[in-house]
């Protein structure tokens, strides 16, 4: 949704052609927050990979879906700044890109490396189906009027995939690779 709609955000935020200066350099709105948003969700890439080899995958996750969550949540309060709504656009595209370097590591972690390629394929196609409730976005803010409702439902779904990635997939995760240690030890016996 973010990617889609940001620009829709803006207008209706009423920053999108407003100027921003941040780091002497000036741009409206929505382009600044264009051009940081893609800076910043390449830097996550590497930065979540990092962090998730020192915290553990889900831990991450859980750090990651949480800031998203919160940035989200930043952004619908106190967007109508120009200023703020880069900055927070920002942060919600620096915890959003972490799923491209957690996914497919927590997978590769689960499943071995040799279907690897495949199984990050197979959950690469998530983002294409969530591409599919977009336009539920537009439907939404058409009734409500604003993006409060859109807002909202994101930021639950953040802090559910949080606590999914704590309380479901860490035990499973677990539970998986002891099984993976019993046939071993079993089949070397």
């Amino acid at each position: 949704m973010a990617t889609a709609q940001l620009a829709p955000i803006a207008k209706d935020f009423m920053v999108d052609t407003v100027p921003v200066t941040l780091v002497g350099i000036t741009l409206p709105a929505l382009t600044f927050a264009l051009s940081l948003d893609r800076i910043l969700n390449g830097m996550t890439r590497p930065f979540f990979g990092w962090v998730s080899d020192k915290l553990g995958r889900e831990n991450t996750m859980f750090i990651a879906f949480g800031l998203e969550a919160l940035g989200i949540w930043l952004l619908s309060t106190f967007g109508e700044s120009p200023l703020t709504f880069v900055i927070l656009s920002g942060l919600v595209f620096f915890a959003w890109g972490e799923i491209y370097s957690l996914f497919p590591s927590t997978c590769t972690d689960a499943y071995g490396t040799r279907y690897a390629t495949t199984n990050a394929g197979l959950l690469y196609t998530a983002k294409g189906t969530a591409a599919l409730l977009v336009p539920w976005g537009n439907v939404l803010t058409t009734i409500t009027g604003n993006w409060h409702a859109v807002f909202t439902i994101a930021v639950m779904m953040n802090v559910a995939a949080a606590l999914l990635a704590i309380v479901v997939l860490k035990p499973m995760r677990a539970a998986h690779h002891a099984r993976d240690r019993s046939r071993v030890a079993l089949a070397s016996n």
